[in-house]
């Protein structure tokens, strides 16, 4: 039995279907919705309206972006000799924060994964293997996840890629800033032994 009325349970039921919200914080968010004045959801029921709307896939790299080419795309300023490699549109806002990268990106839109049915044809290597054909591409930075299905999606693409002659980087793995040896796991340890570097 429901204690709420059928428009409230039909709007906490909307809310639970986003990622991460359970049914408390996802009756929170009814309520808040439901308490705040008409101009706040309005505008709020238009951010969500607008970007549905506006946003579109960029056909170079495949990040979402109100403009095709995308911003990074067609910045002038970016060296179009690297592309840098990531699973989501996520990455591309995580690598741009670190304000080290210059180059491009390429969006694959998943990860290869055969326990869930995720094929190299479900995601975007075809596409990435076509910009490497120009020849203006010298280095591709593999930077999908450091996980099962990343690390399987990296040395995919590695070889198809190696016989292009483009060279074939993968990001470093291991102990994060911050972090102690002795909560470390063993993997992620080999990993940062294997990446280690001479100072």
């Amino acid at each position: 039995m429901s204690y709420y009325s059928p428009s409230i349970e039909k709007l906490i039921e909307a809310f639970e279907r986003l990622p991460s919200i359970g049914s408390k914080t996802a009756a929170r968010l009814a309520f808040y919705i439901l308490n705040a004045s008409k101009e706040e959801t309005d505008e709020f029921i238009s951010a969500i309206q607008k970007a549905k709307n506006n946003l579109k896939y960029c056909s170079k790299c495949f990040n979402i972006s109100d403009t095709d080419p995308c911003e990074i795309c067609s910045n002038p300023t970016r060296d179009n000799s690297v592309i840098c490699v990531v699973e989501d549109v996520k990455d591309v806002v995580a690598m741009e924060r670190t304000h080290e990268f210059k180059g491009l990106y390429h969006v694959l839109h998943g990860s290869i994964s055969p326990m869930n049915g995720v094929g190299p044809d479900d995601i975007k290597i075809k596409e990435l293997l076509s910009r490497l054909m120009g020849g203006e591409v010298k280095e591709i930075i593999l930077a999908t996840n450091p996980r099962v299905e990343g690390e399987a999606t990296a040395m995919y693409i590695s070889k198809l890629v190696k016989p292009l002659g483009v060279k074939v980087t993968r990001i470093a793995n291991g102990i994060p800033v911050g972090g102690d040896l002795e909560y470390t796991d063993e993997v992620t340890l080999c990993k940062a032994l294997e990446g280690r570097r001479e100072l």
